[in-house]
């Protein structure tokens, strides 16, 4: 959900963008249903998005000032124990105990051992991590002086099970006089755009617009600004592919010994993943599951 408040006139988001449920959701994120009245929205194809204001932005003014003084900032967690009565969890700053947990990492951590777990994760659970096919993402946004591209275009990927990649009218809706044009890039195309430099990302993307616009890009090119999720050492990547095996993600969302659960865009029920009001919608499942 991170965001760029100083690129354009509205908050630029560097990850989760699209509400792509009907706004309503958001009142029952935060069990307030006035809560959506008071936002506004833009209409985008069959999603929503908000405007001047970002999913981060909500979450900061709706949930966190009520979890504020129990978070711990720069902590990672290195490893879970949940062999006793009591899970124990390691991190950089100490040993913590607990009745029951909720593990929100983002799958890939998981995936690539970032968390140590006595006793191993059982058989299923570590073959449905394992198996899991998680999109690198990439996301980036350029500024034009006029906006000669429109809506934007879908560049083909094929097969499409290995990515998407998206250009799209970063500012719609938003009332502003800046002209962006936003890149969304995921599995292939993200994996190969991330190994760009911003100098060649520019070159790159000018080309490929060139070709669709008539060099009009390169002639009213402004500025960019992108975002490599694979970078991010506490995230390391995209997100579960759209194409997954449901049964697959009912087996990443499944609690573990009435213990350890799991929260999050990837670990849901398996009737969808993967987008923020379904991983709020994981969180209450586990909460509600952990309370039985």
């Amino acid at each position: 959900m991170k965001i760029n408040p100083d690129f354009a006139d509205f908050p630029i988001p560097l990850g989760a963008e699209w509400i792509e449920t009907k706004t309503m959701t958001l009142g029952e994120i935060v069990n307030d249903d006035r809560v959506s009245i008071g936002l506004n929205f833009v209409e985008d194809d069959a999603d929503y998005k908000f405007v001047r204001y970002s999913w981060f932005n909500f979450f900061e003014d709706y949930l966190l000032p009520s979890v504020r003084d129990k978070i711990r900032y720069q902590e990672v967690v290195q490893s879970i124990d949940y062999s006793g009565n009591e899970v124990k969890v390691s991190s950089s700053g100490g040993l913590f105990s607990a009745d029951r947990v909720i593990i929100s990492v983002p799958l890939k951590v998981l995936q690539e051992g970032g968390i140590f777990f006595q006793p191993a994760l059982p058989a299923n659970k570590s073959e449905a991590i394992q198996n899991a096919t998680i999109w690198e993402g990439f996301k980036a946004f350029f500024e034009f002086s006029i906006p000669f591209y429109g809506d934007g275009f879908s560049v083909p990927v094929s097969p499409k099970e290995s990515g998407q990649k998206i250009y799209y009218d970063a500012a719609l809706g938003q009332d502003s006089n800046h002209h962006i044009l936003g890149l969304f890039a995921v599995g292939e195309p993200a994996r190969m755009l991330s190994q760009l430099s911003s100098e060649e990302l520019k070159i790159n993307v000018l080309a490929e617009l060139d070709e669709v616009y008539n060099g009009q890009a390169s002639a009213f090119y402004l500025k960019h600004t992108s975002q490599n999720w694979q970078s991010e050492p506490h995230i390391r990547g995209g997100y579960l592919s759209d194409h997954e095996d449901w049964r697959l993600v009912k087996e990443l969302g499944k609690s573990i010994n009435n213990k350890v659960y799991f929260a999050g865009g990837e670990y849901t029920d398996g009737e969808d993943w993967v987008s923020v009001h379904t991983a709020a919608q994981s969180a209450r499942r586990a909460v509600e599951e952990m309370l039985s």
